[in-house]
């Protein structure tokens, strides 16, 4: 009996990236998870800076604060909004298709075929159109806030 070899994955971690036709769910997928991440590596150092610096006393703490009011920071800060955005709103669009409210009434097979993909297309334009008009407003709040 012959045994199958495993295709190898010589995209490696560009796979991610481009991996042949995606479409743009999976894109949404793949920037679900690194915003995932990104918040996650956010809250660790958060809570390790507030708790290092906090500890070591009044002058320490003052002069970190100096150090994060640099306007490097205030774009850090807009992109962790940016990225909370897009990965709350984007998972309860996940929510919604995963529960089946996306899906609506099922359909006799007729030719030409749609599938449940392209149904929650809608969804997905709806939820990534709400993400990019709220990143718009809060960069204006940046701005008008003073970098």
């Amino acid at each position: 009996m012959t045994q199958i070899q495993p295709r190898r994955n010589y995209l490696g971690a560009l796979g991610w990236i481009w991996a042949g036709n995606y479409k743009l769910e999976r894109y949404l997928y793949i920037f679900h998870r690194i915003t995932g991440l990104g918040i996650l590596l956010f809250l660790l150092l958060h809570l390790v800076m507030t708790t290092v610096f906090r500890v070591q006393g009044k002058e320490v703490w003052e002069a970190t604060m100096e150090v994060l009011h640099n306007p490097w920071f205030k774009v850090g800060e807009y992109l962790v909004v940016v990225a909370f955005l897009y990965h709350a709103l984007n998972g309860l669009r996940l929510i919604i298709q995963e529960l089946g409210f996306a899906l609506g009434r099922p359909r006799p097979p007729i030719y030409p075929y749609k599938d449940s993909l392209r149904r929650k297309r809608y969804w997905t334009i709806l939820i990534i159109s709400i993400v990019v008009i709220l990143c718009v407003v809060f960069f204006y709040d940046f701005i008008a806030g003073g970098w």
